[in-house]
Formats: C-alpha cells, sequence, structure tokens
C-alpha cells in the first residue's frame, strides 16, 4: 500500500464496516495514515501482538488503477487464527463482488502464503457467508470443521491444502 492511497483506503474501510466487515485491520478511528502504515509494518514483522503476534502481510489488490479488495496473509498461526481467524483474510469492496476478484486475491494469498513456507493453508469465514465458502472451495478449501467463534459466530474452516 502507498502513502497516496489513504483516502480510497479509508473510503473502502467505511464501505466494508456499513457491512460488518473489516477492509484496514488495526486502524483506529483516531489514527493518522503514517500511525496505520507503521502499525502494516509492525504486523509484517510480527511485532504487533508482542508474544501472541505472527509475522503478516497486508496487501491491496488493484484492478486497472482502481483498488477492488485487499487481503492479510498471516504466516504462522496462533491460538486465534488456529481456531477462528486462519491463515488467509480477504475482503472485495462492494461495488466490485460478484467478478471473481475474491477467487482472485484469495488464489495469490495462497501463493504468497506458500512463498512464507505455509503449506497447508487454513481459510475461514462465516457459516452463513455462502458468497465466501463458494470462492474457499473454488480455490481448493476442504472444510474441516464448523466451530463457534469467540464473539458466538459459526465458522467455517477449511484446509487448501
Amino acid at each position: 500500500m502507498r502513502v497516496d492511497d489513504e483516502e480510497v483506503v479509508r473510503r473502502a474501510h467505511a464501505e466494508l464496516q456499513a457491512d460488518g466487515l473489516t477492509f484496514c485491520l488495526h486502524l483506529e478511528p483516531d489514527m493518522s495514515w503514517a500511525e496505520y502504515l507503521a502499525r502494516l509494518e509492525a504486523d509484517r514483522r510480527g511485532d504487533l501482538f508482542g508474544d501472541d503476534g505472527v509475522a503478516a502481510t497486508f496487501l491491496v489488490a488493484e484492478v486497472e488503477g482502481a483498488i477492488v479488495g485487499r487481503s492479510s496473509i498471516r504466516h504462522a498461526l496462533n491460538d486465534f487464527l488456529a481456531h477462528e481467524g486462519g491463515h488467509i483474510g480477504y475482503a472485495v469492496r462492494p461495488a466490485f463482488r460478484r467478478r471473481g476478484h475474491a477467487t482472485e486475491i484469495l488464489q495469490q494469498s495462497i501463493v504468497i502464503a506458500r512463498a512464507h513456507g505455509v503449506t497447508d493453508v487454513l481459510v475461514t469465514c462465516d457459516d452463513d457467508n455462502v458468497g465466501s465458502a463458494a470462492v474457499v472451495e473454488r480455490c481448493g478449501g476442504v472444510l474441516d470443521s464448523l466451530v463457534t467463534s469467540r464473539s458466538g459466530t459459526p465458522i467455517r474452516r477449511y484446509w487448501i491444502r
């Protein structure tokens, strides 16, 4: 992500918040853009959450110069990620959905995860998110289990081997 992406990324964040989702992981309402980029850098190093942190790559997806979505690729799993967060989290802005972007984002994220040594990739989604479940299955995900998140939401756990 670039310094000059602030306006469009904050707009994408607001769009997804309206859907109950998150575009900018770890973004606080009063945080400056420089602080947010520093937080992403700490996340990349695995320093964001102290001893419980894992290194993670945060990327935005662009198509013809427009930011259409994002991906967070965790290079390892801690207890929370192993239970309900998984190795990869992704999101697509509402105006760009149902065009294959989520599938492409997940496919490319799997390549990046494997480049960081992740051979078996855990991807999760809410049980009622049929669109995301279909994307994960298109990308080779095999349903492992249904668990309850810490917030009480049923979560599907898929492995991509």
